[in-house]
C-alpha cells in the first residue's frame, strides 16, 4: 500500500507503508500499519504511531497514545529494535524484541516474538531483560533448542550492547 505525502521541499511522492504483523505462540499478537522508511535486503526500518490501545505502564515506561516507534527488524538476526519517542519527540528508550529473523513479504514485515525482551532507557542508566520466565514456560527449549539458544544468545547481545553505551552501532 501507499499513501500520497508531501517532502519538507513541498513535493509531492509516494510513502510505502506496510503492515507490521507480530506473532506469538502461532497466532497474529497484533496487526498495525508502519510507514516504511529504508529496506536494503537484510534491515528493514519502519516507523509506527502506538498501537495498543490505551496506555500500557509497565512500571519502568509508558506507553501511550502520541508515541512513536522507530523499528528496526533484520532477516539474519534474531531480535528486533524499537527506539520509542513521546509526542513531543523525546528518546523514551529502546524496547527489544527477541524474535525469529524477520520475513518480508508483499506488504508486511512478520516477526515471531518469543517472549524474550530486552529495555534500555533513554538515559542508558536502566537495562531490563524482560519475561524470562515467560520463555521457560514457552517450551521452546524443548520444541526448537536451536531457537532457543539462539534467542538467548540474541539477548545476551543486546544487553551487552545497551550496557557498553546503546544501539547506534546496530541501527545504523
Amino acid at each position: 500500500m501507499s499513501v500520497n505525502s508531501a517532502d519538507p521541499s513541498g513535493r509531492s511522492g509516494v510513502t510505502e507503508v506496510l503492515d507490521v504483523v507480530l506473532v506469538k505462540a502461532g497466532r497474529t499478537k497484533i496487526r498495525y500499519p508502519a510507514v516504511l522508511l529504508h529496506d536494503d535486503g537484510t534491515h528493514v526500518v519502519v516507523r509506527a504511531a502506538w498501537a495498543g490501545e490505551g496506555v500500557r505502564d509497565f512500571g519502568f515506561v509508558r506507553f501511550e497514545p502520541g508515541d512513536v516507534f522507530t523499528e528496526h527488524y533484520w532477516r539474519d538476526r534474531w531480535y528486533a529494535v524499537k527506539e520509542v519517542r513521546n509526542a513531543e519527540g523525546a528518546v523514551k528508550g529502546w524496547y527489544c524484541d527477541i524474535a525469529r529473523p524477520a520475513t518480508v513479504s508483499e506488504g508486511e514485515v512478520v516477526c515471531e516474538d518469543l517472549d524474550l525482551d530486552l529495555w534500555r532507557s533513554a538515559d542508558g542508566r536502566t537495562v531490563l531483560r524482560l519475561d524470562e520466565d515467560e520463555f521457560a514456560a514457552s517450551g521452546l527449549e524443548t520444541t526448537d533448542p536451536r531457537a532457543a539458544s539462539a534467542a538467548r544468545s540474541a539477548l545476551d547481545e543486546l544487553e551487552l550492547v545497551a550496557r557498553e553505551g546503546g544501539f547506534e552501532s546496530l541501527l545504523a
